[in-house]
C-alpha cells in the first residue's frame, strides 16, 4: 500500500538526485577549461602512442625518456608551425602596402559626394540628420581599447593553455601503465575486464584514427601545395598547410580553406593587372582546391577514416552528417571518435544483442 510517507520519500529522493546532477553539471561547466586541456592532452597522447612504443621497444627508452623525447618533438612542431606563419604575415603585409591608397581615397570621396548629392536632390540635409541621430555620441571608442586587451588576454590564456596541455600530456604518456594499474584497483570486480578491454580497444582504434587523420591531412596538404605551386603562389607551402589544417572540420573546413586560399592569392598578386592576372589565377586556384576536395571527400577521407576505425564509409558519412546537424561544427569534429567509443563499449557489454553485433562486426 502506497502511503504518504513513501510518496514523500520518493519525491525527496528525486529532488536530491536532481540537485546532485545539477551540482555535477555546474561543476563540470566551471571546470570546462580543464576538461578541454584533458581532451587535447589525451588526443596528443593517442597520436604519440606509435612513436612512444617505437622508442620503448626498438630504442629501449624508459617511460620518462620516451615521454620527454615525444614532448620535445611536439614543442618543435609547434615552434615550426608558428614560424611558418611569420613569412606569410610579413608577405601579405608587404602586398597590402602596395595598394594605391590615393586612388582608394579618391574613390571614397567620390562615393561620399554622390551620396550627398542624392540627399540634397531629395531635399534632405545629411549633416542635420547625423546631428539629430546623435550617432557620434553613441559611439564607444573604448571598444578599441577593450579589443586590444582581449587580444592580450587571449595570448596569455593561450600560453597558459599550452603549458598545461604539455604538462598533462607528459604524464599521460609517461604513466599510462600506472593509470591502468590504478584503474584495476578502483573498478568493480564484476565489470573490471570489460571496462579495461573497452579502454584498450578504444585506445587502439582512436590511435589509428588520429594517425589516419594526420595521413589524410598530409595527402590534402601535398595536393594543395601542387595546385598553388602550379600557379606560382609565393607562399604556397604556408597557405597549403593552413588550408589542410582546416580540413579537420568536415565539409565546412574545406570551404573555408578554399575561400582563404582565394583571398590570399588575390593579396599576393596585388600590383598585377586585375583582369589578366589576379582574377584568372584566383579562379584557377579555387577550381584546383575544389578538385582536391572532391578527391579527398570521395576517396582518401572515407577510405582512411573507415580503415582506421574499422567502420563502413557510409557509417562515417551518416554519423558525421547527423552530428553536424545536431551539434554543429564541434559535433562534426568529434563524431567519429565518439561513435567509435560507443561501438566498442556496446560490443563489450552487449555482445549478444543482434543490432549491436551487426553494427560492431568489423571491430
Amino acid at each position: 500500500m502506497i502511503t504518504s510517507k513513501i510518496i514523500s520519500n520518493g519525491i525527496l529522493r528525486a529532488l536530491t538526485t536532481i540537485l546532485v546532477v545539477c551540482a555535477i553539471l555546474y561543476f563540470l561547466y566551471e571546470i570546462q577549461t580543464v576538461i578541454v586541456y584533458l581532451c587535447v592532452s589525451l588526443i596528443l597522447c593517442l597520436i604519440a602512442n606509435p612513436l612512444v612504443q617505437f622508442l620503448k621497444t626498438k630504442l629501449k627508452f624508459s617511460n620518462s625518456m620516451a615521454a620527454t623525447t615525444t614532448l620535445f618533438l611536439f614543442i618543435l612542431l609547434l615552434i615550426g608551425f608558428i614560424l611558418l606563419f611569420v613569412p606569410l604575415i610579413i608577405s601579405q603585409a608587404n602586398n597590402l602596402s602596395l595598394l594605391d591608397t590615393d586612388n582608394l581615397q579618391k574613390q571614397f570621396i567620390e562615393t561620399e559626394r554622390s551620396i550627398e548629392t542624392y540627399f540634397n536632390i531629395q531635399h534632405v540635409d545629411l549633416n542635420d540628420m547625423l546631428k539629430k541621430s546623435k550617432i557620434t555620441s553613441t559611439l564607444d571608442f573604448s571598444y578599441f581599447t577593450g579589443f586590444i586587451n582581449s587580444i592580450m588576454g587571449f595570448m596569455a590564456d593561450m600560453g597558459m593553455g599550452l603549458v598545461s596541455v604539455f604538462f598533462i600530456t607528459f604524464f599521460f604518456i609517461k604513466d599510462q601503465e600506472s593509470f591502468k594499474a590504478t584503474a584495476r584497483r578502483i573498478l568493480p570486480d564484476n565489470n573490471e575486464d570489460k571496462i579495461l578491454n573497452s579502454i584498450t580497444k578504444i585506445n587502439h582504434l582512436l590511435t589509428r584514427y588520429f594517425v589516419g587523420l594526420l595521413l589524410q591531412l598530409t595527402v590534402v596538404f601535398i595536393l594543395y601545395l601542387i595546385v598553388l605551386m602550379i600557379f606560382g603562389n609565393q607562399n604556397a607551402f604556408v597557405i597549403a598547410f593552413l588550408c589542410a589544417i582546416l580540413n579537420i572540420i568536415p565539409y565546412i573546413g574545406p570551404i573555408i580553406g578554399t575561400i582563404l586560399a582565394g583571398i590570399l592569392t588575390m593579396i599576393s598578386l596585388i600590383g598585377s593587372d586585375f583582369r589578366s592576372e589576379i582574377l584568372p589565377t584566383t579562379i584557377y586556384v579555387v577550381i584546383g582546391f575544389m578538385l582536391v576536395q572532391a578527391i579527398d571527400n570521395n576517396i582518401s577521407q572515407p577510405i582512411i577514416s573507415s580503415k582506421s576505425v574499422n567502420s563502413h564509409p557510409l557509417e562515417i558519412f551518416l554519423i558525421t552528417l547527423i552530428s553536424g546537424i545536431t551539434f554543429g561544427i564541434v559535433g562534426m569534429i568529434i563524431a567519429i571518435p565518439v561513435f567509435t567509443m560507443v561501438k566498442v563499449i556496446l560490443k563489450e557489454f552487449f555482445p549478444n544483442n543482434k543490432i549491436v553485433s551487426v553494427l560492431t562486426e568489423r571491430i
